[in-house]
């Protein structure tokens, strides 16, 4: 079920089955203010681009029930969401190839509150290219 918390102008999406690593990630992102909605698998990521949704990052785990992160990926990919930047988390380097193989932009080991802000503006920045 998803679940979604007000803020800037740029919208997340977090796809965690690990309900504390969800509140630890929700948490770095209300930091920055960023509209979030949270998911606990790949399938639902990709429901919720089927049914219209759009977001300016996707912040997805790898090894997930249902449908793993790279498995979503691709499929959000073939959709045609090429705009919105997708960062693997919690990557290891066994798993790494399979994310930018997918269509990772990014894949990180641990994503700190300062990697995490590095991201953010620079997707806002792209965001505010694209719309000028």
């Amino acid at each position: 079920m998803a679940f979604q918390t007000q803020g800037s102008n740029l919208r997340a999406l977090l796809v965690e089955d690990i309900k504390v690593n969800r509140m630890i990630l929700s948490q770095m992102l209300r930091k920055f203010q960023v509209e979030t909605t949270v998911v606990q698998n790949g399938k639902e990521a990709v429901e919720l681009f089927l049914g219209g949704e759009t977001f300016d990052i996707v912040l997805t785990d790898n090894l997930m029930p249902i449908m793993t992160g790279p498995e979503a990926i691709s499929k959000i990919r073939a959709m045609g969401a090429t705009d919105v930047m997708i960062v693997g988390v919690s990557v290891d380097a066994n798993s790494m190839e399979e994310f930018k193989d997918a269509g990772a932009d990014l894949c990180v080991p641990k994503l700190k509150l300062e990697i995490l802000e590095h991201i953010l503006q620079e997707t806002r920045s792209k965001k505010n290219k694209s719309s000028a």
